[in-house]
């Protein structure tokens, strides 16, 4: 099977959550390509029809099991891949939000491998996507002022 999302014609729109639980963040290890053992937020490409919350809250859901409250935007992040021939063959934007954690308990799906619940500090000690802690560092920081 063809994976539609490969050499596309133009970008997806993704979303991913920074879940914050008081002073933790949940992090996720990717078990395929294109971010295959690196760390980062749950979430996913956001379906037509759905807003921008709806799409972040079914997203983590799916991945995770978590139920959350987004609290708004933390950042973006693009991510192009392009193959040895320099042809695009990803290319994601990716809005990042602040959440907070309403409950459950992290089940992994099939394209996750390891969840942790770490403090912002141990992020830099972890192979991660391009720019984690800097989200989830303004995600703690949007989170200070909102209930």
């Amino acid at each position: 099977m063809t994976d539609p999302r490969a050499y596309p014609d133009r970008p997806f729109v993704a979303v991913s959550a920074a879940i914050l639980r008081d002073r933790d963040v949940l992090l996720v290890r990717r078990a395929q390509a294109p971010a295959n053992r690196r760390f980062t937020l749950p979430g996913g490409v956001v379906e037509v029809g759905e807003t921008l919350e709806d799409a972040v809250m079914r997203e983590v859901s799916e991945e995770t099991g978590l139920v959350i409250r987004p609290l708004g935007l933390a950042g973006h992040r693009e991510f192009v891949v392009r193959d040895d021939d320099g042809r695009v063959s990803r290319h994601f934007i990716i809005l990042a939000f602040a959440a907070r954690y309403l409950g459950g308990e992290p089940v992994l799906n099939e394209e996750l491998s390891e969840f942790r619940w770490v403090l912002p500090d141990a992020i830099a000690g972890l192979p991660t996507t391009d720019g984690l802690s800097e989200i989830v560092a303004d995600a703690f920081r949007l989170a200070a002022d909102k209930p």
